[in-house]
Parts: structure tokens; sequence; C-alpha cells
């Protein structure tokens, strides 16, 4: 290492610092505790509002036009890497986009509008295809711009390598995933789920997790913000039990990280990287005595590898393009999809009997109407809690969805779809296997530990 040219303290303090300030310290703004790039990202939100669904329509249209055109690997897809990057994928992927276009369209035109028992009144309601793009591209275009062009410095600057050297002997052992993990978490934890996907998928891309390690720490530490789970709560109207409900969700969280790492289908993923040599080494090399002292001297490599502000900005755009194009048909084409299954079939009633056993046995109150709220978490984490504040009278019970609906953690409105659109290898079924697990772990924590607090 001593070889290598070493940047300076101040190059990995300075953007870090700022880093740490945008995306991971909360801070009270209008009444509510957030972090300062969701306070950006509201104020620019608010001020361009009414321009938002038509540059959702365009980047949506954009992303399958040229994924089509992709697809016939064109002589000058080598000159551009970043647009290659962002627009090359397979041809299943390309069909989602194409979908994602369409419903779009439809659902910004108002078509079908009049006529919501008709199949395109079904995608275009506001329940469905409506809310995804109204209430949900709308706020994602924007946070993903901006986290785009502000995560490098968090990835850039040295402080993932730091972390990781600081964190190994704890994460590892514990999680069997790389100490910089903890600042997908911390990310996701404070700041949004989506954040730590980001940050994640990006790791993977450079190499420094492999199959493994991206699949774990996307499905298993991309935590729910203390925010939404607020809004969770406030939902069933239990506000009063906030303490003892996020404490029980940070308990599962951790339980979940321990367990399911161990098991399929996670446990099946290879630890195979993208860009190989990338990753860190796990033991401390010879001239180096305490984690903090080797932390400090990876972080100064890095900034003394960075090229600066071109980097910078090529790093930027790169981030927010690949989510912009990558991801964002891929929520309106799913997202749409889920909302509409759940608000239109019984297709979840019918999937969510097999856990009414298991909740009458753990003597769970109305077990048949918390039996339907199960496996509609997988569609959007809000559901559920609407479903239980319509539909159940038992505050135990309200209590426990709530719980469960944000412990389950994978869901295709947006956590899940944002999987999915990345190259962050988890598929559809193991999706849907890894949230089937987090629930079943959930409930048998959730369950009794309610039991203590409340009375049937």
């Amino acid at each position: 290492m001593e070889n290598k040219k070493q940047g300076s303290m101040a190059g990995f303090l300075v953007p870090s610092i700022i880093g740490i300030i945008l995306f991971m310290i909360p801070v009270q703004y209008d009444g509510s505790w957030t972090i300062v790039v969701k306070i950006v990202a509201d104020m620019i939100s608010n001020a361009i509002g009414d321009y938002l669904p038509a540059l959702c329509v365009c980047i949506v249209t954009l992303s399958a036009i040229l994924g089509v055109i992709f697809l016939g690997k064109p002589n000058f897809i080598a000159t551009y890497p970043i647009v290659a990057n962002t627009f090359s994928t397979t041809a299943i992927w390309v069909v989602i986009r194409i979908c994602g276009a369409i419903f779009i369209w439809l659902t910004y035109l108002g078509v079908g509008a009049e006529d919501e028992d008709s199949v395109i009144g079904l995608i275009t309601s506001g329940d469905n295809g409506g809310f995804v793009l109204h209430d949900l591209l709308t706020v994602l275009v924007v946070i993903f711009l901006l986290a785009g062009l502000l995560l490098p410095l968090l990835l850039d600057f040295g402080l993932l390598e730091f972390i990781g050297a600081m964190l190994t002997k704890i994460m590892r052992p514990l999680f069997t995933i790389p100490g910089r993990a903890a600042v997908d978490c911390i990310t996701s934890w404070i700041g949004d789920g989506t954040l730590g996907v980001m940050l994640t998928a990006n790791q993977y891309e450079g190499g420094y997790y492999s199959k493994r390690e991206a699949a774990i720490i996307s499905t298993t530490f991309s935590a729910v913000s203390i925010t939404f789970s607020i809004v969770v709560l406030a939902q069933v109207d239990l506000m009063e039990y906030f303490g003892l409900y996020y404490l029980l969700i940070c308990a599962i969280g951790i339980v979940c990280a321990l367990i399911l790492p161990r098991i399929p289908p996670l446990s099946l993923k290879k630890d195979e990287y993208l860009v190989p040599g990338k990753a860190m080494g796990e033991s401390l090399p010879e001239g180096y005595t305490t984690s903090f002292q080797y932390g400090i001297a990876l972080a100064r490599e890095r900034v003394g590898e960075h090229r600066g502000f071109e980097q910078f900005m090529e790093g930027a755009f790169k981030n927010a393009a690949g989510m912009w194009f990558g991801v964002l048909p891929v929520v309106m084409c799913i997202g749409t999809l889920a909302l509409v299954l759940a608000n239109h079939t019984t297709i979840f009633d019918t999937l969510g009997l097999p856990f009414l056993p298991l909740l009458q046995l753990l003597d769970v109150p109305q077990a048949t109407e918390v039996s339907k709220t199960m496996i509609v978490g997988f569609t959007d984490m809000f559901t559920p809690s609407v479903l239980a504040a319509g539909t159940i009278t038992s505050p135990m019970a309200k209590f426990i969805v709530a719980v469960i609906s944000v412990t389950q953690l994978i869901y295709l409105s947006e956590v899940g779809g944002l999987i999915l659109g990345s190259k962050i290898p988890v598929n559809l079924p193991e999706l849907f296997i890894l949230f089937l697990e987090r629930t079943i772990i959930s409930l048998l924590i959730a369950a009794p530990v309610s039991h203590m607090f409340f009375t049937t």
C-alpha cells in the first residue's frame, strides 16, 4: 500500500462529512424528523410538482424506445459507456419497460378513467396506475436525481473503505457481509430504503460486493425509514405505542439479518464479483496495528485514486440515469399490476389463507382479517395498514399488522421494483420467498411480544 498514491485527510473528511449530513443525520423539519436530501427533494417537488408527471412520462417512454434500439447492439454502443450501461438490457426487461411506457401514457392521458370496470380503467384508476404515477413516481424521480448526483460523496471519497475496515469484525461474523454495508443500512434507516438499494447496486456494479453480498444487503439491510414507520403506525391510530413499535421493528430486523443469509435462497448465492479485485480484504495487512489506522489508509488511498470533478460528475450522472431509466419503468409496470391484483381481485385473500393456522396458533385476534393483509404487503408496504384501519378493530391485531408490514421489507411498488430493475442478482421468485421468510419470522416474534402489552 505504501507504493500507492495517498490522498489528503481533508479530501476524505470534507466530502464524507457533507455526505453524512445530507443522507444520514436526522433533522427536524416542519414538525417531523427527516434528512436533508428528503427536505430538498420535497422543496423541488413543491416547486415543479405540476411538471413531474410529464417528466416521468418522458423518462419511461425514452427508456422503452432506447431499450428496443439497444437490443440490436448498435455500433455506437461502445462510444458512450454511460448510455450503453443505462439502456442495454435483456429482452424481458425491454418488454417490462414497454409495458411501463404503455401504462404511464394511458394513466397520464386518463384513458378509461370513465369506466373503471374495463381493463384499461383498472390500469389507469387512481388506486392503481394513478397512484403509481402521481404519488410514487413523482416522488422517486426527484429523489433519484438528488441521490444520484450526491451519492458520490458517500461512495467515492473513502467513507465506505473507512467504515468497512472498522466494522468488518462485527458485520462479517454476524451477517456474513462486509463492514461497509453498515452505511447502506444507516442510509436506509434514517433516509429511505430506496437510497440503500441505490447504494448497494452501485457498490455491486463497482465490484465491491459479491453477488451473495449484494443480494443479502439489498433484501435485508434496505431498512424502512423512521419517517415511513411513523406514517404506518399513524394509519392504524396507535402512535402512543411508537417506542415499543420501533424497538420491535429493529429487533425483528436484526433477527432476520442473522437468519436469512444462512438459509436459501440467499445462502445459495455465490461470492462472484462483476469487477474482480475491488473488494476489501478481511484481515489487517502487515504494517497496521488497528482497524482505525487501516481504515484511514484505505480512505486516503481511495481519495488519491480519484480523478476529481470529472469522475464525480461521471459517477453522479451514471447513478441518476441508471435509476431514472432503469428503475422508474419497472416500478410503473410491476407496481401497477401488483396494485390491480391487490385492489380488484381476491388473490391476496386466498394467498393469505395459509397464514391463518399460524395466526390462530399465536392467538392473534381477528386472525381471518389479519391473514388477508399478510401477502398484500408484497405489492405495497402501506396497503396492509390501510386494510387494517378499515377492517380490523382489535388494537393488538392492528399493531401486529403495522409491525409486519414494515418488517416484511420487500414490496414491489418500491424496494422490490428497484431491486428487480437493478443488476442485483435477485429474481422475482426469490424476492417472494424472502418476503415469506421475513413474514414468518416477524410473526413469530411480533405476536408473542404484542401479547405482553395488549389484551385480547
